[in-house]
Order: C-alpha cells, then sequence, then structure tokens
C-alpha cells in the first residue's frame, strides 16, 4: 500500500535499522580514547566528534535520498563515469579489507580476548591464531548469509547495548576522578574541537553513510512510501533520530573515558581503554562479557561488510570475478591486514582518511545543496579536483613521522601549511573547495550567458 509518510513505528524501525549499521563495536573505542586524551576539555571535543561522527554521516545518508541515486556510484558519476568507479572502489575497499573489516577483528582481539589469555604465546601468536578463527567464521557465514546474521542482530547486539548500558551507569555513579580534575593530553589542551574532528573521521561513519544510503532508501519503500521527495524528507527523519541516539553515546562514552583517568593511565588505544574499564568496574566477569559481546558484534559487521564489499565489487565488475571469489580476496586480504594490530591499523588508517574524507564531504554537501544550481556537472568537477589538490597535502601531513622523513616530505608539509589557511587544524581543503565552487559557478553562468547570447532573435511584428 502506497502512502505519503512513515508512521511513527516505521520511522523507529527505520532509525534503528540506521543505528545498527552504523553502531558497530569499534564505535566505542573511539570515543573512550578521545575522553582519556581530551580530560575536562571533553565538551569541545565531543561536539567536534559529533559532527564529523554523526552529522557527516548522516548528511551522507540524506544526500543519497535528496539527490534520488540508486548508490554511491550513481551519486558520484555527477563527477564524472570513471570518478564513480574510481570513488566507489576506493570507499568501500577502505570500508572494507584496507581498514574496517581488519579493525574488526582486532578490535575484538584487543579490547575482548587478549585479556583473558595467558602469557603461554607471543601476542602476535595469539593475534594470528585468533585471526585465523575469526575470518574463517566471517568467510563461512558471508558465502551462506543465512539466520546466523539476525541471531546475532537481535541477541548479540542487545546484549552488547545492555552491557555498554550497566558500564556506562557503574562508570558515571562511580567516577575515579572529577572531570575538573582530568588534565587533557597536551594535543587538547587548547584547540580540543579541531583536534577531535579527525578523531571522527577515524570511526569510518561518514563514508560509510554514503554506502548505507540507498539501503535506508529501499526499506522505506518497501514500507509503502514510493515519493521520491517524501523518502527524502522520511530519510532524513530517520537519521536525525539515529544520530540523536548516536550522539547521547558518543557523549556518555566519551565521559567515562574521562572519568577513568583517575585509575587508569592513557591507554595506546581505545581498545585496550574499553577493556581496562570494563575489568575495572565490573571485574573479571565484565571482562568475559566484553569479549563475547564485542567478538559477536565484530563478526556480525564483517560479514556484513565482507558481503558488501563482494556484492559491490560484482556489480562494478562483472566480468572479472564471482561474488564467492571477491569474498575469498576480500577475507584472505582482511586476514593479512588484521595482523598488524590495532595500533598500526588506526595509525595508517589516519592518512587515507585524511585524504577521502574531504572529497566524500564536498560531495555530499553538493548532492544537498544542488538544486540551487541543477545539480550542473561543471560545479561537481571544479569542486573536486580542488578539493583532492588540497587533500593530498592533509594524507602526506598525516603520515607517520618516519615515512615523512624518508620521502622528504617536510618543505611539501611547510609550503601547505604556508599557503592553506586552517591546514594545522586539518582543514586546509576548505577554501581550495570554495575556490572550486566559485570556478564551476562562473563557468555555469558563462556557459549559460554563451547560450543565450546565440538564441535566435525574432521582430515584434
Amino acid at each position: 500500500m502506497t502512502q505519503t509518510c512513515l508512521s511513527h513505528k516505521q520511522r523507529l524501525l527505520v532509525a534503528g535499522t540506521l543505528f545498527g549499521m552504523f553502531f558497530g563495536a569499534g564505535n566505542l573505542i573511539f570515543p573512550v580514547h578521545l575522553g582519556q586524551l581530551a580530560g575536562r576539555q571533553f565538551l569541545p571535543a565531543t561536539i567536534g566528534f559529533i559532527l564529523t561522527a554523526v552529522g557527516i554521516p548522516i548528511l551522507g545518508v540524506a544526500a543519497i535520498g535528496n539527490t534520488h541515486s540508486e548508490g554511491l556510484q550513481d551519486l558520484s558519476r555527477r563527477v564524472g563515469r570513471r570518478y564513480s568507479y574510481f570513488f566507489t572502489c576506493l570507499l568501500y575497499l577502505t570500508i572494507g579489507p584496507f581498514f574496517a573489516i581488519p579493525r574488526c577483528a582486532t578490535t575484538s582481539f584487543t579490547a575482548g580476548v587478549r585479556p583473558l589469555l595467558g602469557t603461554q604465546l607471543s601476542e602476535q601468536t595469539m593475534l594470528f591464531l585468533f585471526s585465523l578463527i575469526f575470518f574463517a567464521l566471517v568467510f563461512v557465514f558471508s558465502i551462506r548469509p543465512g539466520s546466523i546474521t539476525l541471531w546475532i542482530g537481535k541477541i548479540i547486539n542487545p546484549l552488547f547495548l545492555l552491557f555498554l548500558g550497566v558500564l556506562i551507569v557503574t562508570a558515571l555513579l562511580h567516577p575515579s576522578i572529577a572531570v575538573s580534575g582530568a588534565v587533557p593530553d597536551a594535543s587538547y589542551q587548547n584547540g580540543a574541537f579541531f583536534s577531535a574532528l579527525s578523531q571522527g573521521y577515524e570511526t569510518m561513519d561518514a563514508i560509510a553513510g554514503l554506502a548505507f544510503g540507498i539501503v535506508v532508501v529501499s526499506v522505506i519503500r518497501q514500507m509503502g512510501v514510493q515519493e521520491d521527495s517524501a523518502i527524502a524528507k522520511e530519510v532524513l527523519h530517520s537519521g536525525m533520530l539515529a544520530g540523536l541516539l548516536m550522539a547521547f553515546i558518543y557523549l556518555l562514552t566519551i565521559l567515562i573515558g574521562v572519568q577513568s583517568l583517575g585509575q587508569l593511565e592513557l591507554s595506546e588505544n581505545g581498545g585496550i581503554a574499553l577493556s581496562q574499564i570494563a575489568n575495572y568496574y565490573l571485574g573479571r566477569m565484565g571482562t568475559w562479557i566484553l569479549a563475547i559481546a564485542i567478538t559477536f558484534a565484530c563478526l556480525k559487521t564483517s560479514i556484513g561488510l565482507v558481503t558488501s564489499c563482494a556484492e559491490t565489487f560484482v556489480k562494478l565488475f562483472p566480468h572479472a570475478l564471482s561474488y564467492r571469489a571477491w569474498a575469498v580476496v576480500f577475507t584472505l586480504f582482511s586476514l593479512i591486514v588484521s595482523n598488524v594490530g590495532l595500533s598500526a591499523i588506526i595509525t595508517y588508517s589516519v592518512p587515507v582518511l585524511m585524504l577521502i574524507y574531504p572529497p566524500a564531504i564536498t560531495l555530499i554537501l553538493l548532492a544537498l545543496v544542488g538544486n540551487a544550481f541543477q545539480h550542473d556537472k561543471k560545479v561537481y568537477v571544479c569542486v573536486t579536483i580542488c578539493t583532492w589538490a588540497a587533500s593530498i597535502f592533509d594524507f602526506l601531513a598525516a603520515l607517520p613521522d618516519e615515512m615523512q622523513s624518508a620521502l622528504h616530505l617536510e618543505p611539501v608539509i611547510a609550503v601547505a601549511r604556508q599557503t592553506l589557511p586552517l591546514f594545522d587544524l586539518n582543514l586546509g581543503w576548505i577554501l581550495p573547495s570554495l575556490v572550486g565552487l566559485c570556478i564551476g559557478l562562473l563557468r555555469r553562468r558563462k556557459e549559460k550567458s554563451a547560450d543565450h547570447s546565440h538564441l535566435p532573435v525574432f521582430p515584434i511584428s
């Protein structure tokens, strides 16, 4: 039955679906670690984190709905056909085998399983054995996606959120230090808002939002809403509901990170911090519950990502490999990457995210305001070229120091720092993007003027 809008119950169901796609166990490790870094500066840091970890992802979903696109490739085709292949592959590989899938395995190991194991084997050996079992299960279920993913989604995720709720309430009622006494890390003493923006990048949710948008649109259509403008409106409403829930959980999780500084040292990464906090407040039983819940939650996420990536690449390259072959490739590659460890994955994902986030953000914003210039391709192209040119410098500046030294990048980065406003705040791409927008709009206006000048003039009799 066709309807003009969703009921309140349906809207909540769509918001819950969107929340479930976005929020996995990995989304906890970054806010917990951010809380430890920010200390008493947690409020501006939280605002910055939520802006990039919640606001932009929801806008990404809304962009798919607003432009009536059939997915990321369709949306990025507004820049160009070849670009749509390049950008779709890059984004799916980033939220797939390059970083997000391996991070699921290492997060499970670091935050859940490692604290339960002894010292008979080296940590590297234990990680290898765990990841071998983890990805064997991922592969089996990704080529036979049956009721197991639904079972995990309906049982394990609620249990995980229940455990998280118990942990948050316990931590907030028994803080080990007052927020005002939590000393921020040197990088958060000043400009905590801007420092937290790149932390929000690390959730990868903005680029995931571009991939998830079509799923939400399909769900809304199945519920009976068929008119494009009504779908776009419902996508935004459901996205806002999901975003509010995510923002609320992020705020509380950041707070427990802040309040852990009275008893715990600043951790190397959020996985270690989450494990230490669970053990401190809930003891050995808390560690066991966290290990089970976080492993199954990450397993479900990994199965979904392998399935999504394999299906996407089959559509992009129909004559290359079969679905099963793509699943094998992505699973094996993820297994290899996962064994570099959680901290290394996070370290090397940051430069890549600094490279692709600005073009993703500008694509989202152009899609949302594109009616103002009739989604003219020239505007998309000019903004995209200028944004990529600037984001390359952000990529170089985010590389590890030893890599910068080895490649002699210091002079290049120094030039970028002198010429690009806000470069040290990881926002050096903003001015070039605005320049690209102006160039695109001027080209469009010039072309329209030329077209009008060639119109035939008929005498008035």
